[in-house]
């Protein structure tokens, strides 16, 4: 290792120490200046750190535009700390890089399109049929409560009551915890993932309850790589490309068509979906109702009646 790839080393580290001691939990943003030390010394780059530098190692990922802007905006905010021991340390401009402050629209599938996709999730892996119990799982109760991605890959096996069905879904987006009950189906879909993942790791390496084919827990980009393949798989892969987070927009864009359905005071209703969602203001389950032209077509037939007036 070079003598400025140590020192940069160093102070990652020092800074990393510093951000965790201030209350964050500095963990996407750790793992981005570890992979630029890793990138200084790969590619044997001496001091100082230049803008040109930091340009090279974003724009050496591939993948959306807000994620090359937001490993530039880490880089850019640990060069003002650098700078205070190496004033060399060339200062980054935040408009380099902006980000896209557009949302993409989510794709909603069709109740034949999810059982599609759960299908392909169970055929994804014939050599080792655990992935795709796995996988099956996670797509399901994704798609039955609602969660983040994140929450359901953080849940420990102690998060999951398979007695009562509920879930303890801890550290969420916005640092607070949630209890999340879940359907009788779901619930029995969770019992029979666990006997079959405790048969297939006896031995437990990782107290997660959603594991990898290595039994350990199953990661973000594990997640993402089985999911893309199970779309593929299933034919999903054609137009707008399918996300898991997807899923919980149709989770909650299906609630409200039913309610609408049902004649139920949506507006009421909308608090309670707030907080299974673990949104902090309702008014953000709000945005849900945009979601489908069917929903919207619902909504509209509920206010004016069929052939009514405006």
């Amino acid at each position: 290792m070079s003598v400025f790839a140590k020192m940069l080393a160093e102070k990652v580290q020092s800074y990393i120490e510093l951000r965790r001691s201030l209350g964050y939990a500095f963990k996407k943003q750790a793992s981005i200046l570890r992979a630029f030390v890793r990138h200084v010394e790969s590619e044997q780059l001496g001091g100082p750190l230049t803008k040109g530098m930091a340009l090279d190692f974003v724009l050496s990922f591939a993948g959306a535009a807000n994620g090359r802007a937001t490993r530039h905006g880490v880089l850019r905010r640990f060069c003002e700390y650098l700078a205070v021991y190496d004033a060399r340390t060339e200062a980054l401009d935040r408009r380099a890089l902006p980000r896209s402050r557009a949302i993409p629209p989510p794709r909603i599938l069709s109740d034949g399109e999810l059982a599609s996709l759960i299908a392909a999730c169970s055929r994804l892996s014939p050599t080792f049929p655990q992935r795709g119990r796995t996988l099956t799982t996670l797509v399901g109760l994704l798609a039955s409560t609602g969660l983040r991605s994140g929450e359901a890959l953080r849940l420990d096996r102690a998060d999951v009551d398979l007695v009562g069905g509920v879930l303890q879904i801890r550290k969420t987006k916005f640092r607070k915890d949630r209890l999340v009950p879940v359907h009788t189906t779901t619930l029995a879909a969770l019992r029979q993932y666990a006997r079959q993942r405790d048969a297939a790791f006896p031995v437990a390496k990782d107290c997660g309850f959603f594991l990898s084919s290595r039994g350990n827990r199953l990661s973000s980009p594990g997640l993402h790589i089985a999911f893309n393949a199970a779309c593929k798989l299933a034919g999903l892969d054609s137009g707008k490309l399918m996300r898991p987070h997807d899923l919980r927009h149709r989770f909650a864009v299906t609630r409200l068509a039913a309610w609408h359905r049902e004649n139920a005071d949506v507006q009421a209703l909308l608090p309670l979906l707030a907080t299974y969602l673990g949104h902090t203001r309702y008014s953000d389950t709000a945005y849900y109702v945009t979601g489908t032209a069917d929903l919207l077509g619902i909504a509209a037939d509920r206010a004016f009646g069929d052939g009514g007036a405006l």
